[in-house]
């Protein structure tokens, strides 16, 4: 089991933006995913995998095939209160559900 984080190149987000952007996006799919997946994916050690995109429309790729696939894909749009402009998309998490499926989606992306 594990999530993945999909994070925008483009943005160039600091780090202590992205850090957040990524955990709100990992709370957000924990959220909508089923109980006894995210049980499972505690028990595993709740493995999380930052990945960049180039941008929206990539971003946007995979929402379609994840959601294509039956996962769980939570998008995230910024407040804009600090270093993007109000209803920035800036990630995107996936799962947790069974890294084979993930990985069928986002095997071939790079770690941020």
């Amino acid at each position: 089991m594990k999530q993945v984080i999909l994070v925008r190149a483009d943005l160039n987000l600091p780090n202590g933006k992205m850090a957040a952007q990524v955990a709100h996006a990992s709370v957000e799919a924990v959220g909508r995913s089923a109980e006894e997946k995210v049980s499972s994916w505690k028990e595993d050690g709740a493995k999380k995998v930052v990945l960049r995109v180039k941008d929206k429309e990539e971003l946007f790729s995979y929402q379609q095939k994840a959601k294509a696939e039956g996962l769980v894909a939570s998008v995230i749009t910024d407040a804009g209160h600090t270093v993007v402009e109000p209803g920035t998309i800036t990630c995107m998490a996936i799962g947790p559900d069974k890294e084979e499926l993930i990985d069928r989606i986002t095997g071939n992306l790079k770690m941020y």
